[in-house]
């Protein structure tokens, strides 16, 4: 029975570490995907004319 408590502590870790894997994979792209696009397109178009009045 010793090996079954030394192994269940791995077999845990490597079933949620493949759990959090699919959910991140999953929650690539869908309809979610035009919005994050449009905040990162924003917060880079932001960051360029600030950085562009800086150099004026």
């Amino acid at each position: 029975m010793d090996y079954v408590a030394a192994l269940t502590p791995p077999i845990v870790m490597a079933v949620a570490f493949t759990a959090l894997i699919v959910i991140i994979v999953k929650s690539q792209g869908g309809a979610n995907k035009g919005k994050e696009d449009a905040v990162v397109d924003a917060a880079l178009a932001r960051a360029e004319r600030s950085k562009q009045k800086k150099d004026n």
